[in-house]
């Protein structure tokens, strides 16, 4: 069963909207960089902590005493002599106690074997706050009925669900968009999957894109809410801010592993918003995104490429932190991996889900682990829900002088 956090979080193609040095591996890794072998629980072990010397992109910020994590669970895994439920156990346990401190807040540890995964981002969240996920948290479900409800013009409503695909699994899409006291426009999305907008989310964006292009110059704000989004295609960032600026800007920058030394790495290169392809307009009224706890990854990267902009502000609470852009780890000599060999069949032993590259903003703030903080503070509450509010939309009308 996939981890709550690979649910939450996709991504997809990395370089059609990120500039690099070179988007491609730059050196050959000995053994591939996607796959490290192992027949039993000691050469799994090594493999996985010379992966992890050689894949993770975050070495150079990381606290994680990783040459100490060899001398301390090594001698444990060497201990792990056979296969059986009970070793499998303890070699999971391991393996996380292992991981629990990694910044990295995509880091997941996939167990083939049982199904069974790991995140120390969702981890540490939990030991922190139990109702991480349940509090506050912003259903769209909700969505759906308040903010037409009560926040969008009558008649400007458009709205719809379809179902998309994200790393493979089918996942609902519900968007919504309309405009509020007739000179605001609001889009919400529950994910990054612009480009498959379907028969019921496609007229969403359409109507948003048509008016944000017919009515720009009498617009007193836009909303973009991408409260509880979990992130996905790395596209659509220019598809929907390319649209409002009319000159490409950078908003931050990214580097990546170019060898399988633990610090050897790329210079850092622009991240940048470019004027889609298919068209734009200067919006010079002020752009407002929504964000909270739940905000990942594609979202989070969206939030600082507002933030960027001279008439961008953030609203809400911080975010998720997990901000490396994320793709195969044949395009890098970082990134995710594999582990094991045939004696564990097709699958292998274990998957480990991680960034391809490192990101910080344009500030120089390096927000992984920790989560981008709002300009201005707003956190929902499901009370407020219950009673008919949402208190982070009235704390972007008020900014928006309403």
């Amino acid at each position: 069963m996939k981890s709550f956090l690979r649910s939450l979080i996709a991504f997809g193609a990395l370089c059609s909207i990120l500039v690099f040095a070179g988007c491609r591996k730059t050196i050959a890794s000995s053994p591939e960089a996607t796959s490290y072998p192992g027949d039993n629980y000691p050469d799994v072990f090594q493999s996985f902590w010379t992966g992890m010397n050689n894949n993770y992109v975050f070495w150079g910020i990381d606290t994680t005493n990783w040459d100490n994590m060899y001398k301390v669970y090594k001698p444990l895994f060497d201990q792990l002599t056979v296969f059986d439920s009970a070793h499998e156990s303890k070699a999971e346990q391991y393996f996380s106690q292992m991981t629990q401190g990694l910044i990295d807040s995509h880091y997941t540890l996939e167990f083939m074997l049982t199904g069974n995964a790991f995140s120390p981002a969702q981890y540490r969240k939990l030991q922190i706050d139990p109702n991480y996920f349940t509090d506050s948290a912003f259903p769209s479900a909700v969505l759906d009925s308040l903010i037409p409800a009560k926040y969008l013009d009558h008649g400007s409503v458009v709205k719809g669900t379809d179902t998309v695909s994200l790393e493979g699994t089918s996942t609902p899409f519900t968007a919504v968009t309309g405009t509020i006291n007739g000179n605001i426009l609001y889009l919400y999305f529950s994910s990054f999957a612009l480009s498959q907008a379907g028969a019921n989310t496609g007229p969403v964006f359409n109507s948003f894109f048509n008016i944000l292009h017919r009515y720009n110059s009498t617009l007193k704000g836009i909303i973009l809410d991408v409260r509880g989004n979990g992130g996905g295609e790395i596209a659509d960032l220019d598809y929907l801010m390319g649209q409002m600026v009319t000159s490409q800007y950078t908003f931050g920058y990214t580097r990546y592993k170019n060898g399988v030394n633990r610090l050897d790495y790329t210079p850092w290169a622009p991240a940048v918003v470019k004027p889609w392809v298919g068209g734009s307009v200067n919006v010079t009224a002020p752009i407002v995104v929504l964000g909270d706890h739940l905000s990942v990854s594609m979202s989070e990267l969206t939030i600082m490429a507002v933030k960027t902009l001279p008439n961008g502000k953030f609203i809400g609470t911080r975010t998720w932190g997990a901000n490396g852009p994320l793709t195969s780890s044949v395009y890098f000599d970082g990134g995710q991996f594999t582990i094991g060999g045939a004696a564990w069949g097709s699958t292998g032993y274990m998957f480990v889900y991680t960034s391809s590259s490192m990101f910080k903003y344009l500030n120089g703030d390096i927000y992984e682990g920790v989560g981008v903080p709002p300009d201005i503070y707003a956190r929902e509450t499901n009370a407020a829900y219950l009673s008919g509010d949402d208190l982070v939309v009235d704390a972007a009308l008020k900014y928006l002088g309403l």
